[in-house]
This record gives C-alpha cells, sequence and structure tokens, in this order.
C-alpha cells in the first residue's frame, strides 16, 4: 500500500530544511516539481517519482490534527507536511519515512505515524529500469486503468485531503471512477464519504478473511475488466459481505442537517452567516474553522470565506467547516450561483454520545431564525445511530430518521399557504415569522419511528402537486 508520512512542526519548514529532508536519498535521487510548484517530489535518476510532498499547511484550528490521526497530539497551530510514497519502488516508504523525520529533528516536531520516523540515509537499491513506469502524473493514484483511478490507502482515518480532491477531479473531468481501497480498520470522513456517496466511486474495504466489498453498500467486488465491480447472484443481485453486516450495538447518535438558502447576488452578501447561525443555536459557538480540503486549518470567519468565494465565482466553491473538539460537529458547505441568486447548500453533522440528548428542541428556532434573516428555502433535520466522532465505519449503519422538515416562505408561495398548511399525514405546519408570509415547520417524528419517512414522503409529494414542477423537490436522507 502507498505510505502516507505526516511531518508535524511548530515553524515553517523553509526550502533549505526541506531539501534536507529530500536528500534522504543520498545525492544520486534528484528533485523535481509539479502542480506549478505546489508539489515537490523526490525522483529516481531516471526522473521516476520516489516521494511527493505537499506544500506545508498552517493548522490554526484546535483539535483538528487529532481528529485526523485519531490520536491524541500536542495542541496549538502547528505546520503540516505531508509525503506520499510510491507504490512501484520498495525503497520509497522509508525514504518518506526520513524525510518527514529529519523536518522534525530539524523544528522539534514529530512524525505520524511514530513508526515511520527515521533520519537514516535510504539508498535506493531497487534496479528501477525493471519497474514499470507509473501511468499517472498524479501522486494520490496508485492504478489507473482507462475507466478507474485507484487510490490505496492504509491510514485510520480517509480525509478529504487537497491530494484526494486533486484525485477525485481529475478522475471526474477524464470520466473515471474513483475507487479509494483501504483496510477494515479503517474509517472516512463526512467530507470523504459524501464524494464517494454515488457511483461510480467508491469505498473498496480489502478484508482478510471476506475479501473485497463496498464499504457503504456491502456490495461484494471483485476486480474485473479495470475496475471493481459487485459479485452478482444467477439473478443478478449483488451479494452482502458477512463483514458489513455485523454491526455492533451502539447509543451514540449523530443529528443531521440538510439546508440551502438563496439570496440576491448583491456586493453587499456576506456568506456563511446561515452556518454560523446553526452552529450558534446547536453548539453554542460559531466554527472553529474552514477550508477547501482537510485539515481544515483557517481560523472561521465569514469575510474570508465571501472573499473566497467571489474569486472563485461564477464556479461552484465547495468548503469545510469544523465545530470545537469538545462539541463533534463538521459541516460542508456548497456555494453555487444561479439565475435566482446565490445559493448555498449545507450538510451539518453533530455527534453525540450515549449519556447526550441531541437538541431537537432547537430546530424550530433555528428554522424560525434562517428564515427570517438568511433565505432559508429549505431545512430537514433527521437523527440516526452514528459514531459520536462523525466517522464513517465500513458497516451496515441504520437510515437517518427525520424528525421535522422547514419550507422557506418563498417556498410556501408556490404551492401557496392553504394547501401547504394541509399536509396529507402528520400534524398540521408551525407557521414560524411574519403572519403575512411565513415559512412552515413540519414536526415529523423524535427520530425513532420509521414511519417518518413515509410522512416526509408524502409531504414532498403533496408540495409538487400544487407547483409547475421547476422548484427542487425536498432533499433526501442526508
Amino acid at each position: 500500500m502507498t505510505k502516507d508520512v505526516i511531518a508535524l512542526t511548530p515553524t515553517m519548514p523553509d526550502l533549505r530544511t526541506l531539501l534536507a529532508g529530500l536528500y534522504a536519498g543520498g545525492p544520486d535521487l534528484v528533485v523535481g516539481t509539479m502542480a506549478d510548484g505546489a508539489v515537490v517530489q523526490l525522483c529516481a535518476p531516471d526522473g521516476r517519482p520516489l516521494v511527493s510532498v505537499e506544500a506545508p499547511i498552517l493548522v490554526q484550528v484546535p483539535g483538528e490534527v487529532a481528529r485526523l490521526l485519531d490520536r491524541p497530539v500536542p495542541d496549538g497551530p502547528v505546520w503540516w507536511t505531508e509525503a506520499r510514497a510510491s507504490t512501484t519502488v520498495a525503497e520509497a516508504a522509508r525514504l518518506a519515512g526520513s524525510f518527514a523525520g529529519r523536518l522534525a529533528t530539524v523544528l522539534g516536531g514529530i512524525v505520524w505515524p511514530p513508526e515511520a520516523a527515521t533520519t537514516d540515509v535510504v539508498p535506493l537499491t531497487t534496479d528501477v529500469s525493471a519497474v514499470p513506469v507509473p501511468v499517472t502524473a498524479n501522486p494520490a493514484v496508485d492504478v489507473l486503468t482507462p475507466s478507474t483511478a485507484v487510490v490505496i490507502q492504509d491510514r485510520p482515518l480517509v480525509t478529504m485531503t487537497s491530494w484526494l480532491a486533486d484525485a477525485l477531479r481529475a478522475a471526474a473531468e477524464n470520466e473515471r471512477a474513483l475507487h479509494i481501497v483501504t483496510p477494515p480498520t479503517t474509517r472516512l470522513t463526512l467530507p470523504t464519504r459524501a464524494a464517494l456517496r454515488s457511483l461510480p466511486n467508491r469505498w473498496v474495504v480489502q478484508h482478510p478473511e471476506h475479501g473485497y466489498y463496498d464499504g457503504l453498500s456491502g456490495a461484494v467486488l471483485h476486480w474485473k475488466n479495470g475496475t471493481f465491480t459487485p459479485v452478482r447472484d444467477d439473478k443478478g443481485a449483488p451479494a452482502v459481505a458477512d463483514a458489513f453486516t455485523a454491526v455492533t450495538p451502539t447509543r451514540q447518535r449523530q443529528l443531521l442537517l440538510t439546508l440551502r438558502t438563496r439570496h440576491p447576488a448583491d456586493e453587499q452578501l456576506v456568506l456563511g452567516n446561515a452556518l454560523e447561525t446553526a452552529f450558534q443555536h446547536l453548539t453554542g459557538a460559531p466554527p472553529a474553522g474552514w477550508s477547501t480540503a482537510e485539515p481544515v486549518s483557517l481560523p472561521w470567519s465569514t469575510r474570508r470565506l465571501t472573499g473566497f468565494a467571489r474569486a472563485r465565482a461564477p464556479q461552484p466553491t465547495w468548503l469545510t467547516a469544523i465545530g470545537r473538539p469538545d462539541r463533534p460537529a463538521l459541516a460542508t458547505l456548497r456555494i453555487l450561483r444561479t439565475p435566482a441568486g446565490v445559493e448555498e447548500d449545507i450538510s451539518l453533522a453533530l455527534g453525540y454520545g450515549g449519556g447526550e440528548e441531541p437538541p431537537l428542541d432547537a430546530t424550530e428556532a433555528l428554522a424560525t431564525a434562517l428564515a427570517a434573516e438568511h433565505g432559508l428555502v429549505s431545512l430537514l433535520t433527521s437523527l440516526r445511530v452514528g459514531r459520536r466522532d462523525l466517522t464513517i465505519p465500513p458497516r451496515l449503519e441504520p437510515l437517518p430518521m427525520p424528525t421535522a422538515f422547514t419550507l422557506g416562505h418563498d417556498e410556501v408561495e408556490k404551492p401557496g399557504l392553504t394547501h401547504a398548511e394541509h399536509p396529507p399525514a402528520g400534524p398540521p405546519p408551525r407557521r414560524l415569522g411574519n403572519a403575512a408570509r411565513p415559512a412552515l415547520h413540519y414536526v415529523l417524528g423524535d427520530g425513532t419511528d420509521p414511519g417518518a419517512w413515509s410522512i416526509f414522503q408524502q409531504l414532498a409529494r403533496h408540495l409538487r402537486q400544487a407547483v409547475d414542477g421547476d422548484s427542487a423537490p425536498p432533499r433526501g436522507r442526508g
């Protein structure tokens, strides 16, 4: 498997320190760059990349390094320098460890994983002329076929790093699937899971006893015609791996919010306020940080977030936001320019332990604030059994159960207030905000009744019946 090694240092590695680290292979190796200098590569004499090093990232968000490395680490701002070793040459993994170890030694930092750290010179003994040249220039991709880009990961938590985001983008641009292969002990962060949610992308789990299976659906997989595909029975149905259905009961839960806002496109618009309001109502504090990838590195700032999105317009902007370490909360935010204005699509998840009660009662007050001040289009709140730390294991997890749905006042006008106030099932909605142009808040359940999905689906059909069909239906299961 490809080996990722990370140096965590209190000061930024300067060019001299980086070069000293890259001499881990001795003077016979050469140094190159790619991605306009954002990636430095230690290469064999023939130019074959052995270790790729991404530009250092200053992580200023408390608890973020511990969250992603799944282990306690000293808190405080730290420079994160990640090296990725090639699988094609045996010495590459040791070279990555020596590079990171040298940075940590010079700058007084630490290496993850600790056992990878060394300062030894690692001479290249492999005859690289006998090793096939990789067909991919992306340092995150281990195997490339006409249909699929395969990324092999052996870290405990697969995060949506800039490496992985680049691989995903390149695969999509070339009409390839992205398949991430991991051992069964690996989990995904929510941003990574969101990227792999829809086919043809897959999370492929390599189990020592059960072979390959899909970590999100459980489908047994095999490698065929250059891609991972489901193994099907005589009737064409996919088989499900036993390892996927072996579920351990837990009392931990996740509160999930899927919301959309819409704003007029003007120069005074500040983005991110709806997300900040959601964090304030549900955690008592604004987000701790935001970024375009993981690790989430920047302190929370709606001003900087807005400036970043403006610079990218009219292209969409995708961001991640994180909460404080004591209250697991993670959100993805997609900012999109449409003919109707500027829309924000937000998915927010919050984790709760067995002795903690998710604040379901707070969602109505949150919906009221979003409708009054932040251009709410819709808000779906759901509850599900899931890990408090918000990570996704390769196991069957119960579907989330909807607890409430709110329709913003502009959306209420499309089917008409009278029609919207008389759903076919469930209690009548509560009016929020302006009496003349209210938003409507539908209570669907307490998160334990599977019948809440039927109530929500009937409500969605009821609302669609009275509109022309050009507005998006209420959104799905989070």
